[in-house]
């Protein structure tokens, strides 16, 4: 035996029910469920057919909770690997970049299965509204400038006092563009949809769809969680909506670096190339004033959303005079952090 009674109570808290049976979904935790989120038509002037992916609906409000719930399942693995005794010693810290979103989100999760507490490192300079919230819920929260160049996750370890510990942002064996929002993804592309449009930060999520959405249209064998129509998926284009305005509303789709994104121009050209989706899927920049506009809207419609969960509906209205009024397009909304006692 190689864990102590607390990790044993830890792992036995920790249910995975299954890795892809939609009878058997795995989040959320406390009541898993899949779809775990509604979809939703809502009125937009000008489109007869627009529906609404709403992740406010999530444990702490926003999308990153499926992201959180994956540390979880991973620290699992952790604690598993120690019980078999492969490794020794205390579990690892993780490290992260973070605005706020994510970091509440994983830190929730932390806390209620009594793991270590998230290293966060931001920047000074940005206005975090959440700041407070993350240091009440045990974040460690360390400081430096990320405009002054892109860090190496070696670096993000150091300036978090983590060098045993784990960098979430930068790390490829968690699998961030397929596994962290791949139940997302099959709820997404399950509706089919002509046109999706998804707010870009990270690009992991905008990367999780595109890889589920290849994956499905070029198998002949699908994953149990698919419900979609191939043929439309074939010629849906996927819309992602980013901003290059470092004073934009939308802060969190603000990044100076992307380092660990793989999204670029050649791989957008590769995936319309070979026909894993439509033409016009791209990353685009939003213009300020269509974002002020999304959010009266999404107001008037008592949608939960921040500025950068509401994106994507900020590109519809912007893309509005090149897009036809009768297809049916899907506005996935990242959501608005909550705070959950």
């Amino acid at each position: 035996m190689n864990l102590s009674s607390d990790e044993e109570n830890t792992l036995k808290l920790i249910i995975v029910a299954s890795e892809n049976d939609p009878l058997k979904p795995e989040f959320p935790a406390d009541n898993p469920k899949f779809p775990a989120t509604p979809t939703y038509k809502i009125d937009v002037p000008g489109f007869s057919d627009v529906w609404i992916k709403d992740e406010s609906f999530n444990p702490t409000g926003t999308h990153k909770d499926r992201m959180a719930w994956e540390i979880i399942v991973t620290y699992r693995n952790f604690l598993l690997a120690k019980k078999n005794g492969q490794t020794k010693g205390p579990l690892p810290a993780m490290s992260i970049i973070s605005s706020g979103s994510a970091a509440i989100a994983i830190q929730t999760l932390l806390r209620k299965y009594n793991l270590p507490n998230l290293k966060v490192l931001i920047d000074p300079k940005s206005e975090l509204t959440n700041l407070p919230l993350m240091k009440r819920l045990g974040c460690e929260v360390y400081e430096t400038d990320l405009a002054k160049k892109a860090l190496h996750w070696k670096e993000i370890l150091k300036l978090t006092h983590n060098p045993e510990g784990f960098d979430i942002t930068s790390s490829e064996a968690l699998d961030p563009s397929t596994r962290f929002y791949d139940w997302l993804s099959y709820e997404i592309i399950n509706s089919s949809p002509d046109y999706c449009f998804i707010p870009f930060g990270t690009g992991n999520l905008f990367e999780n769809i595109l890889n589920v959405n290849k994956n499905e249209i070029s198998s002949a064998t699908h994953d149990p969680r698919f419900k979609g129509n191939v043929e439309k998926l074939r010629h849906c284009s996927f819309m992602a909506a980013t901003t290059d305005d470092p004073d934009s509303k939308a802060e969190k789709l603000y990044s100076p670096h992307l380092p660990f994104v793989h999204y670029n121009e050649q791989w957008m050209r590769l995936y319309k190339h070979a026909g894993f989706c439509g033409p016009e899927s791209n990353v685009y920049v939003l213009e300020e004033r269509f974002l002020d506009k999304a959010i009266q809207l999404a107001d008037k419609l008592n949608i939960s959303a921040e500025p950068s969960g509401i994106a994507g509906l900020a590109l519809l209205l912007q893309l509005k005079p090149k897009l036809p009024s009768d297809k049916k397009m899907l506005i996935v909304n990242t959501g608005k952090t909550k705070v959950v006692k």
